[in-house]
């Protein structure tokens, strides 16, 4: 706490000399640097929290004013369609809202919120994270609004904001912290059992008095009761569910086994005849949960791979209105055409393109792309992405569920719910075994009270826990949510999840030419400067093109500027294939060769002749003479010869297909040293050339972006549609290439196969052990506790086993 009479009592800054603010704190006067920090203090004191000037382990920040931004903001978030997203309405007017605070330092800031929050009429209850700082409100929607919490919480010195994507964390709290009570309960269960049956163990038969025995007995039971009625609850419920519709699941054995086990050692305690094993029930339940809930960690860290596309985009924009004013308004409320501003550093909340301001915006969130993309006027940009250097105005095109993002995390789930052939042949083989092994357990049992009746039930219960076939069920669903994690993470978004044991099958690689290995676009492949430097020219031709919409005008657009010049003035775009403009007062004209030779009246320079078979030649003109040609042609994309050359060194086999002129695809193939190129190909002949690869036994694998390839990609046994595609290649795709990158690709393939070398080794590992371990319980080697350890042991393994996809991304 300050005690320094030149510091301000709450915020700890020096006072101004002479000040009159001054804080009455249990009946002496501290003084205030600001009236700010006076009323803030007046409402922690009056409020009854002043314990908190206590428990403070630093001083509070200076409470300077909230800036008009974020007070428009407050006011929004009482609009339902907003609250959507992180409000969830639990009972009648009773809602819940999940957030972040900000300014929170130590434990004190905790306590303060949380006393200050339960305080207002209306909240019903509070928690705060202290490690996150995320807090969960409760409050009754007919006596408070959500605004006057935030704005209580902000009169104290702090900010709250919403939290995104709480929901799936409420979820997986909630399970964590009940499988961990579950947990907890069978382990303090174990200990306590243990203590009492350590000394029957150890004492020699007949020491301890039969009266003292029998109550040891009934406080075990006792002990042992909360294991079996509610720690074990989730595997009856489990087992119960599946039995109604007709099948037998890997917790069906486990409850079997429990409630023998108990039942038993419950009669044998009442009649005093035969063996009791309540600390073999708890110490068994206490095993299976433990690693049960080592499985469950491991799973949520093999999902986050995944889950790192499922960022949800921000809850406000600023919108600019028909008087150029920005508003806060909530993304929800957004529309197609209007118009939002994205400054530095902030997240794009739509779908949209760029009206004005040039930037670069990191992607790697959406497409794993590292290096940020230049955004310039025409150019579209994704929700979920961040603005890194300037303002950008854009124009709204998607919102919401229509967004890319959106869209992805559909496939993706869509992906993530399928079964491949190895996940489907696991099952089955799992199911059949429980009920073999329930077969095999009764055939035990009989054998052993025949010819051993004390040892039996030990025996079966044995046979029942470590052969419960969990590993094998968990071999191959681990691994492939590892590794389709993985492969959102290189730019590949899985839609079909049956495809990744095919793709470590694929022998020959079919490639689309245009929009595939090149760019499908034309790109300015040479600059001829006569009259005029390149920079210069180039610059001109980009203010020119500014003003353009032809689809032409993107290739000046997306090169870089070197020479800045004033904006074109007085534009006109003329019929016969041009622009005219003033450029600080100089005229320009800019278009085809056959445009600028009309106006000027002067023939083509000589210095063009020789590119003018490379492709399209626009030039440049001051009015009366030729000042530069650009030849503008689609050219390969800058990664195409390396992945090529990769693919070709890895063994595979790789075919161009292309519809385009033979000269060009020849030209192309010669570029990439490819053997089989196919030019002048329709969608009919590309099928063919396609089954004629199949009929050779060859499993293909298809990469194409355009509505001509959707047959061809519908046809291979595994497809690859590039992001910059169409939505019918899209959906003939099993994948989608989002980044357009080709350099993933190589290791989308050694991934695949590392992915079916580990589901193999799972699936074998779990089949050994439980063919293994059945004989050895079956002849009364293992007793239930081992079995227990055994079956705990087997599954952690396979997961991870599984995880061993995601330490390879990390590497890459």
């Amino acid at each position: 706490m300050n005690t320094d009479s030149t510091l301000c009592f709450h915020c700890a800054e020096p006072c101004p000399a002479h000040s009159e603010f001054q804080i009455n704190y249990r009946q002496v006067l501290h003084p205030a640097c600001c009236a700010g920090c006076q009323a803030v203090a007046e409402t922690i004191i009056s409020s009854g929290l002043d314990q908190y000037y206590t428990q403070r382990q630093q001083p509070a920040d200076r409470n300077t004013p909230l800036p008009a931004e974020l007070l428009e903001q407050l006011a929004l978030y009482d609009d339902p369609s907003l609250q959507q997203d992180f409000v969830h309405t639990t009972n009648g007017n009773e809602k819940e809202a999940a957030l972040i605070l900000e300014g929170i330092s130590c434990a004190a800031c905790i306590w303060l919120n949380e006393q200050h929050i339960a305080k207002l009429k209306g909240v019903t209850s509070v928690s705060i994270n202290y490690s996150t700082h995320r807090a969960r409100i409760a409050w009754d929607d007919s006596q408070i609004q959500l605004s006057a919490i935030l704005q209580h919480i902000a009169s104290i010195g702090y900010r709250a904001l919403p939290y995104d994507h709480a929901r799936d964390e409420q979820n997986w709290q909630k399970q964590r912290k009940t499988a961990l009570f579950r947990l907890w309960v069978a382990g303090l269960s174990m200990m306590q059992v243990m203590m009492f049956v350590v000394p029957i163990y150890l004492a020699p038969a007949g020491e301890i008095e039969a009266n003292w025995l029998s109550m040891m007995h009934w406080g075990s039971a006792l002990l042992t009761l909360p294991v079996v009625l509610y720690s074990c609850w989730p595997f009856y419920r489990n087992s119960w569910r599946d039995l109604r519709h007709g099948r037998a699941n890997m917790d069906l054995p486990v409850s079997i086994g429990v409630l023998i086990a108990f039942f038993a050692s419950l009669y044998a305690l009442i009649t005093d005849h035969g063996e009791i094993y309540f600390d073999a029930v708890s110490m068994f339940v206490f095993l299976l949960l433990s690693g049960r809930y080592l499985e469950l960690k491991a799973r949520r860290t093999a999902g986050a791979a995944a889950e790192k596309l499922v960022k949800l985009v921000p809850t406000f924009a600023h919108q600019l209105d028909a008087e150029h004013s920005l508003h806060e308004v909530a993304v929800s409320r957004l529309s197609v055409n209007d118009r939002i501003v994205v400054k530095a550093g902030e997240i794009i909340p739509i779908d949209g393109v760029v009206l004005s301001g040039s930037s670069d915006v990191n992607e790697a969130m959406l497409t794993g792309e590292s290096l940020p993309v230049a955004k310039t006027r025409g150019a579209h940009v994704t929700a979920g992405t961040a603005n890194l250097l300037s303002p950008l105005t854009i124009e709204v095109k998607h919102t919401g569920n229509e967004t890319r993002i959106a869209a992805m995390v559909r496939i993706l789930d869509q992906a993530l719910s399928q079964k491949p052939r190895l996940a489907a042949i696991a099952d089955q083989i799992a199911a059949g075994f429980i009920f073999a092994l329930l077969i095999a357990a009764a055939a035990t049992y009989w054998y052993w009270h025949l010819h051993d009746p004390i040892h039996a039930l030990p025996i079966t219960v044995a046979l029942l826990v470590v052969s419960c076939p969990c590993a094998l069920s968990l071999a191959t669903p681990t691994a492939l949510t590892a590794s389709t994690g993985h492969l959102a993470q290189l730019g590949l978004l899985v839609t079909r999840a049956n495809l990744l044991e095919t793709l470590a099958k694929v022998s020959d690689i079919v490639l689309d030419k245009t929009g595939t290995l090149t760019y499908g676009e034309p790109r300015i492949t040479r600059t001829i400067a006569l009259n005029i430097s390149s920079e210069t020219a180039l610059a001109i031709a980009h203010s020119l093109e500014q003003q353009s919409e032809h689809p032409i005008a993107k290739a000046f657009l997306i090169e870089a500027n070197p020479a800045p010049v004033s904006v074109a003035q007085q534009v006109q775009k003329h019929a016969q294939g041009g622009l005219s403009a003033y450029i600080d007062n100089q005229y320009y004209l800019l278009g085809s060769i056959a445009f600028i030779a009309e106006h000027i009246q002067q023939a083509l320079p000589s210095e063009f002749e020789p590119y003018l078979n490379e492709g399209s030649m626009v030039a440049l003109s001051d009015g009366y003479t030729w000042l530069a040609g650009f030849v503008l042609a689609d050219h390969l994309r800058h990664d195409a010869i390396t992945t090529v050359a990769q693919l070709k060194a890895a063994g595979f086999e790789l075919h161009l297909l292309s519809g385009d002129q033979t000269s060009t695809v020849q030209a192309v193939a010669q570029q990439l040293n490819l053997q089989h190129a196919v030019a002048n190909a329709t969608p009919e002949s590309k099928v063919s050339y396609m089954q004629s690869l199949q009929q050779q036994g060859k499993t293909v694998l298809m990469i194409g972006d355009g509505v001509n390839d959707a047959p061809v990609l519908a046809l291979a046994n595994v497809s690859i549609a590039m992001g910059a595609g169409v939505d019918i290649a899209h959906a003939a795709g099993d994948m989608v290439l989002l980044n357009n990158n080709l350099s993933c690709l190589p290791a989308a393939f050694a991934l695949a196969k590392k992915t079916q070398i580990i589901i193999k080794q799972n699936l074998l590992w779990a089949l050994l052990y439980n063919l293994a371990a059945l004989p050895l319980a079956a002849a009364g080697l293992i007793t239930p506790w081992l079995a227990s350890l055994g079956m705990a042991l087997s599954s952690l393994l396979v997961v991870v086993n599984a995880l061993r996809l995601l330490s390879r991304q990390r590497r890459h």
